[in-house]
This record gives C-alpha cells, sequence and structure tokens, in this order.
C-alpha cells in the first residue's frame, strides 16, 4: 500500500495573531486621522473618488432600482483597488517614506493577480447575497417585487416584522462574511505580496480569533458608512471624510492584528499567539 499523502509544512515567514481588545478600533481611527491631517491633498482625491461612488449608487437606488446590485457589484470591484491606494499612504508613512499620488493609484499593479482573485470572491459572495435577498422578497411579497417606495414602507411596516427579521439575518451573514474576509486581506496582500487565498484565511482567523474586537470594528465601520449616506449628510458629502478616514484606519487595523514571525518587533510585543 502506498504511503499516505503528507503535505509539506508551509514555507516563508508566519502570520501571528495578535490579542487585541474592544478599545483597540478607536485607537485605529485616531491613527487614520492623523494620516489624513499629514496627507490631506491625498485623502481628499480619494474622498471624492468614494463620493463619486456613493452618488451613483444612490441615484441609481432612487430611480433605477432593478439596476442597483450591478452598481454594488462594480463598486466592489474598484473599492478595493482604492482602498489599497490608502494603504500604501500609510504604509509608506510608517515606514519613514514619502507619500505619493502616483504611487498611491499605481500601488496595485504588483499585485494584480491576487487581487483580482480577492475580488473575485468578493463578487461572488455579493452575487449570492443578492439571490439570496431575491428569494427573502420572494417568499414574503408573492404578488411581485415592490418598488423603491414599497419595499422602505415594508420595512418600516410592524406587520411585517417577520420579514425585517429573515432579511436582517440573511444580509447580516452575508455582510458579516464579507467584512470577515476582507477586514485584513488587502493590506495583507500589499504588505506581504501573498495569494489571495492565504490572505483572506487569514483575514478570517483574525476575526475569529479577536470576535468582540472585529464585532465593534465591524459596527463602527457600519455606523460610520451609514451616517456619512443618511439624509443628515447633504448629498452624503460626509463619504469624502470617512471613506479616507476608514481606508487610513483599516490598515492600522492590520498591522495590529496580524504580525510576522520575521520581523523583529513580534518578539517585542505581549500578547501574540501563533496563527
Amino acid at each position: 500500500m502506498e504511503a499516505p499523502y503528507v503535505p509539506p509544512p508551509p514555507e516563508g515567514p508566519k502570520a501571528l495573531m495578535t490579542r487585541l481588545h474592544i478599545y483597540h478600533p478607536f485607537t485605529w481611527l485616531a491613527k487614520g486621522a492623523a494620516d489624513m491631517r499629514h496627507e490631506p491633498v491625498i485623502a481628499l482625491v480619494y474622498g471624492v473618488c468614494f463620493w463619486f461612488m456613493a452618488l451613483v449608487l444612490s441615484l441609481v437606488f432612487r430611480h433605477s432600482p432593478e439596476y442597483t446590485l450591478s452598481i454594488v457589484s462594480g463598486c466592489l470591484l474598484v473599492g478595493p483597488f482604492l482602498a489599497m491606494g490608502l494603504y500604501e499612504v500609510s504604509r509608506r508613512r510608517e515606514q519613514g517614506l514619502k507619500p505619493d499620488l502616483g504611487i498611491s493609484l499605481t500601488c496595485w499593479d504588483s499585485h494584480l493577480r491576487s487581487m483580482a482573485m480577492l475580488v473575485l470572491v468578493l463578487v461572488v459572495i455579493e452575487l449570492l447575497w443578492g439571490r439570496a435577498s431575491l428569494v427573502v422578497f420572494a417568499v414574503f411579497f408573492n404578488t411581485g417585487m415592490p418598488s423603491t417606495t414599497g419595499v422602505i414602507e415594508a420595512i418600516f411596516n410592524p406587520e411585517n416584522l417577520d420579514f425585517v427579521l429573515v432579511y436582517t439575518a440573511v444580509g447580516g451573514a452575508f455582510a458579516g462574511l464579507v467584512f470577515s474576509t476582507a477586514v485584513v486581506s488587502i493590506p495583507m496582500i500589499l504588505d506581504r505580496d501573498t495569494d489571495a487565498i492565504s490572505a483572506a484565511i487569514t483575514s478570517l482567523r483574525v476575526v475569529f480569533s479577536n470576535p468582540l474586537t472585529m464585532l465593534t470594528w465591524g459596527a463602527l465601520i457600519t455606523l460610520m458608512v451609514v451616517l456619512s449616506l443618511s439624509p443628515w449628510s447633504p448629498w452624503s458629502l460626509a463619504v469624502m471624510v470617512v471613506g479616507p478616514l476608514l481606508g487610513h484606519a483599516s490598515w492600522h487595523a492590520y498591522r495590529a492584528s496580524v504580525q510576522w514571525d520575521d520581523a523583529p518587533e513580534h518578539e517585542e510585543r505581549p500578547g501574540v499567539s501563533p496563527a
């Protein structure tokens, strides 16, 4: 009989999970704000890009809701590349280098294969999310899909509480999966030029290693994005600040969450356990 296959041991540096505390997300936001203050022009450029995406999404949802899913897919294609540019700015600041807008806009070109694979995974999850949402609507609205106004009325109608609970549960599950897959994977690809699958697995392990902290981080992101898109923000202009802030903060979330056994600083940090 042939001996069973034994996979070779992994090569290269190993990721180390850091034990995080619930207050850490607020320190990431503070560091992200410092990056924005240091490079306001770059932050403004990226802020305008995020604002334009939000504006297009809002207009499509109001006037042609049937195309909203397609626009969201487009945002999932463009958004990670914009975010990587902000990570590059924070990374260069951390290394004592001068951030450059041109470099940040093209930093993804040497990681295109990994980025393309990760974006493909995110788009597939988003398409499954959209299909699941259609099933929920079909079950509760068997007379046809409601219009945009109908959806809003259904959400705030006490008689449709069961629909709201099911839709929230389904959406929350997919949103949690997207968040867990991407929370540190893109900055990890930029920092270590790793493959998309390894980055996504490490991202999931970060979430499972620090569930309360990452839940707090996800709640902060959701709250800030919702407020920036709400009627309290005319024309969603707050996205121009919130987008770059969360981008820079996400880099610091990665740096605080994942250490590497070939980096000298991990030996000086307490509370680190192997991934």
